[in-house]
Order: structure tokens, then C-alpha cells, then sequence
């Protein structure tokens, strides 16, 4: 049961039920999947571990009791959150339903950090976004001890707990300083949510977090709207060009939104004047940026349509923007968590959307480098190497892509008939001679004494082929010199990639990209197992873009005329509020709203999406527009 704190807050009037403020609030008839345990768990005072994909509604599962427990008289929720640049929005998106939210963090001058603490300690918050590294200080305990002993601090909600974490993908240590929470204030119940967790990640997360009491709650990992799709890079700008052309450009020169993430700084700032350059609406960002650029640029991303985003991975954690149709990889992310959080910010609206990514054994080369180089420990590096060899797997893999996805994170799952190998099986070739060569060739490099330097001098020797690095180190004279020449160079690096993803082969970033025989090469060298690899000479050609990508799509006639001047409507009001238009009401909203046309409130109560706050805000408003378009037969 709900306990009630004896303080001033308390209200005599009974508490109402999270579904009272599903619907009243929020404007929704009913919870998703496992909204309401997880809800109704917190609500009651115990601490959860919520594991949920991007757009499943993780906010709502400490939004709700967070509203529940305030108006019980049980005081703010304290929200743990890394996204300094997106705590206006959320507090905005808040502020339009009628919740009382405020943050704090370094943007605020110093007498509205004041303005907010009084309100904090007055009581007269339900959430408070806060920075992980605010939380540990001194004066911020302080007040919240002070809340504690009037019965006034209700929940500890910990975001992106992945970041407590040395296995996840986006370890933050100023997450490890959390555990004080639970140490002094016990009482207080937490919930730490993450969109992606591995098995060793999430038992990380519990320990660093001390959330050993904390009921798991772990929901499919399956995005089934997002198409997934990865190619043999060649000239990947050109590649992904095409896709955008083929898949995401429409009419009068308007494009879908989407973001493409690149590994460097340089090549970011490349990529996106190459898309400016072919007449698409794109933005740079890194930490290389001035934050006032990047907070631009991610304000533009937010606020408007048809924007492409093309970033390192400093951009992404937490956006909410629920159009973004694709997410493109010009090079390979570190791991499989990376790689699925990041194509996980693309369709969050449940409307189809593509996950593309161009990638080759340089990629794996330079992942590689990077982890043996890094300062951590070979245990450390041991599981880093697993990770990005398990994504590897996936990228050479010739199965459906996201039954290897699922099962990474322990799912089982049947084929999707919704990725590239599903909807167009690959056309193979018997690789097993060509793999048989190069793995002799290793052999015989290690025997001679000399490294077995990376794929290119490996497949220059195979092929016959008489370079300087060649002729410098005599490996004109190895006796598999020239036995593979009737295989192109390319042929042989995707040989080489299904040798490194089977584990046969394993490169050492020495500087010389060292290439390793190990025990799984034994079988194919003794002729006891073949290898089939994927017939790359000509590029996959994708399915055709689906139809009804988008709310509006299906829309037509009055219908769609009505759904274009709501829009250019709540454009007007995001704009005058500072907030993105998606805050204002979702696409799905407004087109539920222009198929309707509600000729009064109380018929536009009945849409989804709108709460009574809104109701009273918009709602006059919103009819006005929709009397412009009467339906058929109505005065």
C-alpha cells in the first residue's frame, strides 16, 4: 500500500491512481507492456531495475509515480540525469502537462539555481532533474537531507544507469558516485532505467547501485519497425548518398530526418558538407564543437523537420525526437550496445524506419587498435575484444540480422523478414581455398620469423602481387606466394572479415595490425570445414522504401489539409514556448485529431495524447482549426 508521509503536503483527498494520472495527465487509456508493474512497484515504495527499448515509455514509469507519490504528500522525485543540454526540454514537455519540474545544472545563473532550490525545499516540486555529479556535493545532500527529514524526498529515479558501469558503453564515473544515495537515505525508493544492457553490464548495474533488492524488469530488446541493413564499404559517402536518395528523399527537396554517425571529428565535418554539397539539410557535431554551436545544432535537430544530424557518438543519449526516420554508420561502433542504442534513435514514433551501416576490416582494425591501446586492464580489454567481435558476427553475418542481435542480449526470436538478409538473401561464394591460402600464408609468415603484417600485405602476397613491403621483407619467396591470384583484393578481405568474425584470425594493433592464427583456423586447413562468405563484388541493393512511413502518410483530401494547418499551428506555439513542436502534441496526435475533426472538447478529450492541461491550453485553439475543414454533411 501507499504509505502517507505526515508532512504539510499532505492532502486529505485521497491520492489518485496511476492510471488516473495516465489519463488525466498524460492522455493516454492505457499502460504499455510493463508500464503499470513497474509503475505500481514504485508507486508502493520498492526500488526497480528497468530494462526498456528507446520508445517504450521509460519516462512514464517514474513521470507516473512520481506524480502519484507528490500528491500522496510524499514530496519531489530526484531524477539522475547526464543530459545537461536536454533538461529544458523535459522539464518543458513537463511544465505543458501541468507538472511542477525544474533543473539544475551548470546553465543556470546563479540566482535561478536559488529560485529552484527554494522551490525544491519549500516542497512545491514533483521532479527535479539533476546531474549525477550535483547529486554528490555537499550542499545538494544537504538538501535533500533536509527534504528526507520532513518526509519530503520521495523517489530517486537514475536515467541511463548504464553509465554506472565499466562494461557498458558509455561508462560515466560520476555515476559510481550514486551509491551514496541509497547509503544515506535508505528509505527512499530508487528505479534505474537503460534502454541497452548486456548480461555482465546489467549485473554491474546492480551491483555498483547496490539495487540487489531492486525486481528486474526486462522487456524485448526487439525494434520491429527499424529496418536493418549493412553493406561492404567502398566508397562510403557515395553509398550512403545513394541510400538517402533512394530511401529518404521526397518531393519539392524535402528529405526525412535522420542522423549519421562517424567516428572522427574531420570526418564528420566531411560527411556533412557532402551532404549539404547533394542538397541535404545537415549539421555537424562533436566535442570538437564551441557548446553553443552544438547546443545550436541541437536545438535546430529538435525544433525542425528534414534535418540530418551527422556526429560522433557525443551526440544522441536522450533524444526524444520521435520522427527521425533513419540512423546511418559510416564507420563501426565500438560494440553491439553501442551499435543498438544508437540505430535505437530512430523510430521511436513506431513508424517504420532504416538502421543502415557501411563497414570494412579497416573498421575492425581500428576498433581493435583502440581498445589494445587504452590505459584499462586486460580483463577489461578481454570483454571490450568480446564485444566488438560479437559485433563482428553481426556484420558478417548471412542469417537474419536481428535474431544475432536479439540473442546478444538473450532473446530468442524467429527471422524478421525485415533486414537486409531476410528481404534479399546474399548470394554466396565457397570461400574455403581462399581462406585455406591466407591462413597457410600466416602460418608460414610466423614460421619464417617475420610478422604477418595486415589484411592488404597478407593479400598482396596471396594474390602475387610484388610491392616495396614485399620485396623489403622477401615474402616474394614464401611458397604461397601467388596461389590465390585469380581472387581480387576485395574477394580476399571479405574472406578475411569472415576469418576475424569466426575468431580463425586475430589482430593485434601493434602498429603493424599483426595477424594471429588461432585454434578455430585448425578445420579449415585440414579441409574439415568449409567457409561460405558473402558475394560482394556487386553492392546490396535494398528493398524498396515502404509506403506509410509517417501518422500523416495515410491521410488524404480535408483530412490531410487539416493535419498540415495543425501543424503549422503547433509550430507557432513550440516556437513562442522554446520547446520542440513533438512537446506541443506528438504527429500521431494531430492526425488522429485532423481524421476526427471534433467539432467540440469534449470530442477532442477522447484523442490520445491530450490530458486535461492540454485540453484547457489547446483545445479551443485546436478546434478553430479544425472548423476550417468541416466534415462531409456537418454544418
Amino acid at each position: 500500500m501507499l504509505r502517507l508521509a505526515d508532512s504539510p503536503a499532505h492532502s486529505a483527498a485521497a491520492p489518485p491512481t496511476a492510471h488516473a494520472v495516465l489519463q488525466s495527465i498524460f492522455g493516454y487509456d492505457q499502460f504499455r507492456g510493463p508500464q503499470e508493474a513497474i509503475i505500481q512497484r514504485v508507486v508502493n515504495g520498492h526500488d526497480a531495475l528497468v530494462l526498456m527499448p528507446t520508445g517504450g515509455g521509460k519516462s512514464l514509469c517514474y513521470q507516473v509515480p512520481a506524480i502519484v507519490r507528490q500528491r500522496a504528500g510524499l514530496g519531489t522525485t530526484i531524477v539522475v540525469s547526464p543530459l545537461i543540454a536536454l533538461m529544458h526540454d523535459q522539464v518543458g514537455a513537463l511544465d505543458e502537462l501541468g507538472v511542477a519540474a525544474a533543473y539544475l545544472n551548470s546553465s543556470l545563473s546563479w540566482e535561478a539555481a536559488q529560485a529552484v532550490e527554494k522551490r525544491l525545499l519549500a516542497g512545491a516540486l514533483t521532479l527535479l532533474y539533476a546531474a549525477p555529479e550535483r547529486l554528490t556535493t555537499p550542499r545538494f545532500l544537504a538538501q535533500m537531507g533536509s527534504l528526507a527529514e520532513r518526509g519530503l524526498l520521495s523517489l530517486f529515479a537514475i536515467d541511463e544507469a548504464h553509465c554506472v558501469s565499466q562494461w557498458g558503453h558509455d561508462f560515466r564515473p560520476e555515476y559510481r558516485g550514486l551509491t551514496v544515495l541509497h547509503e544515506r537515505f535508505p528509505q527512499v525508493p530508487r528505479i534505474a532505467l537503460t534502454a541497452t544492457a548486456d548480461a555482465i553490464t546489467r549485473a554491474d548495474i546492480v551491483e555498483r547501485l547496490q539495487l540487489e533488492d531492486a525486481e528486474p524488469f526486462i522487456s524485448s530488446f526487439d525494434r520491429p519497425n527499424i529496418r536493418y541493413t549493412i553493406v561492404e564499404k567502398r566508397e562510403a559517402s557515395q553509398q550512403l548518398l545513394r541510400f538517402l536518395e533512394r530511401e529518404h528523399s521526397g518531393a519539392n527537396g524535402r528529405h526525412d530526418c535522420g542522423v549519421v554517425y562517424c567516428q572522427s571529428r574531420k570526418r564528420v565535418e566531411q560527411m556533412a558538407q557532402t551532404l549539404c554539397d547533394a542538397g541535404f539539410n545537415a549539421l555537424p557535431y562533436h566535442a570538437g564543437l564551441e557548446g553553443a554551436v552544438r547546443q545550436a545544432h541541437q536545438d535546430r535537430f529538435l525544433r525542425e523537420e528534414s534535418i540530418i544530424m551527422v556526429a560522433t557518438i557525443a551526440f544522441g543519449m536522450g533524444i526524444d525526437k520521435p520522427d527521425v526516420r533513419f540512423v546511418a554508420h559510416l564507420d563501426m561502433p565500438k560494440n553491439i550496445e553501442g551499435y543498438y542504442q544508437e540505430t535505437g534513435r530512430a523510430g521511436r514514433d513506431g513508424a517504420p524506419a532504416n538502421a543502415w551501416m557501411a563497414y570494412g576490416l579497416n573498421d575492425v582494425v581500428n576498433q581493435r587498435r583502440m581498445i589494445d591501446e587504452s590505459p584499462a586492464g586486460e580483463e577489461f580489454k578481454q570483454v571490450m575484444r568480446g564485444k566488438l567481435d560479437a559485433l563482428l558476427g553481426l556484420a558478417e553475418a548471412m542469417d537474419c540480422r536481428r535474431v544475432r542481435l536479439l540473442r546478444y542480449f538473450g532473446e530468442a526470436s524467429a527471422p524478421c523478414q525485415n533486414c537486409d538478409n531476410c528481404l534479399k538473401p546474399p548470394a554466396l561464394w565457397d570461400g574455403t581455398d581462399a581462406a585455406r591460402k591466407l591462413l597457410s600464408t600466416v602460418y608460414r609468415l610466423h614460421q619464417a620469423g617475420s610478422p604477418a603484417f595486415g589484411a592488404g600485405h597478407l593479400s598482396d602476397i596471396v594474390r602475387g602481387k610484388v610491392t616495396e613491403k614485399v620485396k623489403q621483407f622477401g615474402h616474394q619467396h614464401l611458397s604461397t606466394f601467388g596461389l590465390g591470384a585469380q581472387y581480387t583484393d576485395t574477394r580476399l578481405r571479405s574472406v578475411l572479415r569472415q576469418l576475424l568474425a569466426m575468431g580463425a584470425l586475430r589482430i593485434d594493433a601493434d602498429g603493424y595490425n599483426t595477424l594471429h592464427l588461432q585454434s578455430e583456423a585448425r578445420p579449415i586447413l585440414r579441409g574439415e570445414q568449409s567457409l561460405w562468405v558473402r558475394q560482394g563484388e556487386t553492392p546490396l541493393t535494398p528493398p524498396p522504401r515502404r509506403a506509410a512511413t509517417q501518422p500523416a502518410e495515410n491521410l488524404s483530401g480535408a483530412d490531410r489539409a487539416c493535419f498540415d494547418a495543425l501543424k503549422a499551428w503547433r509550430a507557432e506555439v513550440a516556437s513562442a514556448h522554446n520547446l520542440p513542436a513533438y512537446v506541443i502534441f506528438h504527429d500521431a496526435t494531430l492526425a488522429a485529431i485532423a481524421t476526427l475533426r471534433p467539432a467540440d472538447l469534449a470530442a477532442l478529450a477522447t484523442v490520445s495524447g491530450i490530458g486535461q492541461r492540454k485540453l484547457s491550453a489547446y483545445g479551443e485553439e485546436v478546434l478553430r482549426v479544425c472548423q476550417l475543414f468541416p466534415k462531409p454533411g456537418l454544418d
